[in-house]
C-alpha cells in the first residue's frame, strides 16, 4: 500500500459550523439543495420552489410535481412545513 500518494498527504481542513457567518450558512448546499414550500397564490394552495439560499425559482400547484422538477435538475429536494 502506497501512504505517500498525494491524497494521503493532503491537509485536513476543519471548521466548526457555529462559527459560519448567514451568508456563508445560505450558499451551502445552494446549487444541490432545494426546498418545497406550500404557499398561497391568488387564494389558491400551491408550491413555491426555492434554492437553498432561499431565491425563488419556481411555483406549482402540485407538490409531486415540485419534487420531480427539483430531481429533474439533478438536486435534492426538501420539504419545509
Amino acid at each position: 500500500m502506497n501512504t505517500d500518494s498525494p491524497a494521503n498527504n493532503a491537509p485536513t481542513v476543519l471548521f466548526d459550523i457555529r462559527h459560519l457567518s448567514v451568508e456563508d450558512l445560505a450558499r451551502l448546499g445552494v446549487s444541490q439543495i432545494a426546498y418545497v414550500k406550500p404557499v398561497m397564490m391568488n387564494g389558491t394552495p400551491a408550491f413555491a420552489i426555492h434554492a437553498a439560499d432561499g431565491t425563488p425559482m419556481a411555483v406549482t400547484g402540485n407538490r409531486e410535481v415540485a419534487i420531480s422538477a427539483i430531481i429533474q435538475h439533478e438536486m435534492l429536494p426538501t420539504l419545509v412545513h
